[in-house]
């Protein structure tokens, strides 16, 4: 079994560049220890007569028929714009 210890935690912190009091620490050695313990006693159940699955219920898709339909007009789109240029959406520059 894996053993998480406060200098695991540590690294990690450092490789997320996470500051973390020792109080935290020591939460965190605790807390992912009793997760790492939960996974080694799920490990213990037989699973070899269980289909994989990627969704715990049934999905399906639904799709609509795909129908062309004429699209709006021009000026029926530019209507609501707060400002327009030619036939455009005017925005504010956003790369210097």
């Amino acid at each position: 079994m894996a053993v998480i210890d406060k200098k695991t935690i540590e690294h990690v912190a450092l490789l997320a560049r996470l500051e973390l009091s020792e109080e935290e620490k020591e939460l965190f050695v605790s807390q992912l220890g009793d997760i790492l313990t939960y996974i080694e006693k799920l490990k213990e159940l037989d699973t070899s007569k269980v289909e994989p699955m990627a969704y715990a219920t049934a999905t399906t898709n639904v799709f609509r028929e795909d129908v062309p339909t004429p699209s709006l007009k021009l000026e029926e789109v530019l209507k609501n714009a707060p400002a327009k240029f030619q036939d455009f959406f005017k925005v504010p520059k956003v790369i210097e």
